[in-house]
């Protein structure tokens, strides 16, 4: 999203700012920059076009979010990798005094009771499935695994989306290509910023990258606990029209 936005003052050269600066850092999280400094943040302060990240459920967002007209973009995953990928990153970010770490099976526990730092999994998926159906042009609703399957296809949609199609031009000169390489897991995961670097919070930057793989949760996960996934989410999807 950055270097799309961005891509007219920020073109893709050795000096561009994803080289340089975790992701994170270059859009920030609503509920743990934005409005965790203050309870009216100033928006001035922030250059147009304005980017923020959450994890906030929909029934969560603040208001002046959705009375401004905003348009959202919601990513999501496989619940099986998603849960995979979950329980890596909370051990990863656990204080080194903690001394501990919290093993598969408390952790799943957990997720299918609905016990997460941003609510149920489900309901989280399901509310911004819904808000994409009813309100299109505001809500983009995306597959992680679609992304990974047709990367072209779904960054023109969401330059589409947000308003700034590839003109002819760029497509000529390979600027679509250029963004997928530079924004590619692969690319970001090597950099030093990425590899060594801490983002202002104290958490360190390599545990944003582990794989990014879709089926890793096969190298982790029981039958059982995909059967109990599975059903879990058959029946919190039933009649919506969404599948994962």
């Amino acid at each position: 999203m950055f270097t799309l936005v961005n891509r007219t003052h920020s073109p893709i050269t050795q000096e561009h700012p994803l080289l340089t600066n975790n992701p994170h850092e270059l859009v920030p999280f609503l509920e743990l920059k934005l409005y965790a400094d203050k309870q009216v943040p100033d928006l001035a302060s922030f250059s147009s076009p304005r980017l923020f990240s959450t994890h906030l459920p929909f029934v969560s967002l603040p208001k002046s979010v959705l009375e401004a007209g905003c348009k959202l973009v919601y990513l999501c995953r496989d619940p099986r990798d998603a849960f995979v990928s979950l329980w890596h990153f909370t051990n990863k970010v656990i204080p080194q005094s903690h001394g501990t770490t919290s093993s598969l099976e408390e952790v799943f526990d957990k997720f299918c009771r609905g016990v997460s730092v941003c609510g149920p999994f489900w309901d989280h998926v399901l509310h911004y499935w819904k808000e994409s159906l009813s309100n299109p042009e505001k809500i983009f609703f995306l597959k992680y695994e679609d992304m990974k399957e047709h990367p072209h296809l779904h960054l023109r949609r969401l330059a589409e989306f947000i308003g700034c199609p590839f003109s002819p031009e760029e497509e000529t000169k390979g600027v679509v290509d250029d963004i997928l390489g530079l924004c590619s897991f692969d690319n970001l995961s090597k950099l030093k910023v990425n590899v060594d670097g801490k983002l202002s919070t104290g958490q360190e930057n390599s545990a944003f990258f582990r794989r990014g793989e879709v089926g890793d949760w096969k190298n982790y996960l029981t039958a059982e606990m995909v059967d109990q996934l599975d059903k879990i989410g058959e029946e919190k999807f039933y009649g919506s029209g969404l599948k994962l």
